[in-house]
């Protein structure tokens, strides 16, 4: 009987997570083009994530959370969804979807320093090289003009920036609890806290056309339940930097996705540290090494 390696599973996981995420720019852009503003996309973004999380829950009979580890989950939500939700649509606004994705991709950084801290877990001269190879194609892309033409959006790179330490924090959070809690669970509980915030936060509305509601369910569904569900399956088999860095998947698939539909483009610069997060997450995924 064919043997499926652990850890070899738990790429392929990440890597399907990192394809589901990789579609929030385009339809986050189609969203805020047919007149939603960023912090609504977000809304739904999470609102029918959560709704996806709960018919789960229900399903598989995971639901029940100790009342006050609920609050926790909930509170966390009011940073790690409505906060993070809230500053990629925004980046994607002001600096178009390709260069919200990368920045994202700052995230390695943080996880290292959360894993150690902690976890314990060693942080190898390889693994190191890996994250120092990301964040010099991360770099190439945000300096060298990044995805739409004119000058760049300071506030633009800033919300890129404080979405990528949001989308980090995740990392250690679900590590902590994924032994307790299914990931259902705990992804419905914290996406719940954030519709609440980002609800209070900004006018919603359900008369959108059936094109605007088309890609706010591919934001929903896909970007956010299926990523988070095959992102939790991932971390319950592989360690945080290496779900880290090979995620790095994501900005360079996001970054195809603008430009083919939105003509969003890098220079050859910008282009070759695309090429640099591909080398890095292929030379994680070829380590050996058991952290």
């Amino acid at each position: 009987m064919l043997q499926v390696n652990p850890q070899g599973s738990g790429y392929v996981w990440i890597l399907f997570a990192a394809f589901f995420w990789s579609l929030l720019g385009v339809a986050s852009k189609f969203c805020i083009a047919g007149g939603l503003l960023p912090l609504e996309t977000a809304f739904w973004r999470a609102a029918i994530g959560c709704l996806c999380f709960i018919i789960h829950a229900a399903i598989t009979g995971s639901w029940r959370v100790n009342v006050r580890d609920a609050l926790v989950f909930m509170f966390f939500g009011l940073w790690g969804t409505a906060v993070f939700f809230a500053a990629m649509q925004i980046s994607i606004k002001l600096s178009g979807g390709g260069t919200a994705v990368v920045l994202l991709y700052t995230a390695p950084v943080w996880v290292a320093f959360f894993s150690r801290l902690l976890f314990k877990e060693r942080i190898t001269k390889r693994k190191i090289l890996a994250i120092g190879i990301a964040l010099c194609g991360t770099a190439l892309v945000c300096f060298t003009g990044g995805s739409i033409p004119g000058e760049a959006s300071v506030m633009g790179i800033f919300f890129g920036l404080l979405a990528g330490f949001c989308y980090a924090t995740h990392y250690p959070f679900y590590r902590w609890w994924q032994t307790r809690y299914s990931t259902a669970a705990i992804y419905a509980y914290m996406l719940l806290g954030g519709c609440v915030a980002l609800g209070l936060s900004e006018p919603i509305h359900v008369n959108h056309s059936l094109d605007i509601w088309a890609w706010l369910i591919i934001l929903g569904f896909f970007t956010c339940y299926a990523a988070y569900f095959c992102y939790g399956m991932g971390l319950k088999r592989i360690s945080l930097v290496r779900a880290a860095v090979t995620c790095h998947l994501e900005p360079v698939l996001g970054t195809l996705w603008v430009w083919l539909f939105w003509n969003e483009n890098f220079t050859p610069l910008g282009w070759l540290g695309c090429a640099l997060v591909l080398g890095a997450v292929l030379l994680l995924t070829t380590d050996k090494s058991k952290e």
